[in-house]
């Protein structure tokens, strides 16, 4: 990255991993932080995840929080809330509509800074029996993920198979996620070892 270019990392709890909202520069202490000590070049790093989001929330900050930095390189993670809250309070997100908004999300960025992009599917490794029963929700979204990372020439970070792949070797998936849902210190470093990788590869 040139000094001084923008690198944003944007989402829900697991991006925002803690950071200080009140502090701008904080990073949290999740994979965002851990991918920002490993990028060379100096770049202006920043954490906008913000905890609870749906896609419909990041919609709605998509201006103040993404546009308005001008970012050379946008890591994006979303869409496991709005399949946890479809379960668990009934809250609609039909996949179709999703993916049009953050097709649109995507459009506007290109349009607006022409950034690198990085797309980070959403995961889940089951913990509860009942969480095996959001997969199909989840699934499609990862295909739409999938997708789009295609149709706007991004990287596309298969967080879900690499996840779920090191919840087997360890031998339990709390181990990774806790809950399922939010990463582990050696889930986090997963990401992030994985985030570095990919985002240190030459464009073809």
């Amino acid at each position: 990255m040139q000094p001084r270019a923008t690198v944003l990392f944007q989402g829900d709890s697991i991006t925002e991993a803690g950071r200080d909202r009140d502090r701008p520069e904080d990073l949290g202490h999740g994979y965002a932080a851990l991918a920002a000590a490993g990028l060379p070049g100096a770049p202006q790093v920043l954490n906008r995840g913000v905890g609870g989001d749906r896609l419909t929330d990041l919609r709605e900050r998509w201006e103040a929080d993404t546009l308005a930095h001008r970012p050379a390189l946008v890591s994006v993670l979303i869409g496991v809330n709005d399949t946890w809250r479809r379960h668990d309070q009934g809250l609609p997100s039909p996949i179709d509509a999703w993916e049009r908004d953050y097709h649109l999300l995507l459009t506007k960025l290109r349009g607006h800074c022409a950034p690198r992009l990085l797309l980070i599917e959403p995961f889940l490794l089951p913990v509860r029996a009942e969480q095996w029963s959001w997969r199909a929700d989840l699934d499609a979204r990862i295909q739409a993920v999938r997708r789009l990372a295609a149709a706007h020439d991004a990287r596309l970070l298969a967080a879900d198979g690499l996840l779920n792949q090191a919840a087997r070797t360890a031998g339990d998936p709390a181990l990774i996620a806790a809950d399922g849902v939010h990463p582990t210190p050696l889930g986090h470093r997963l990401l992030a070892d994985a985030w570095l990788a990919l985002a240190a590869t030459p464009h073809a």
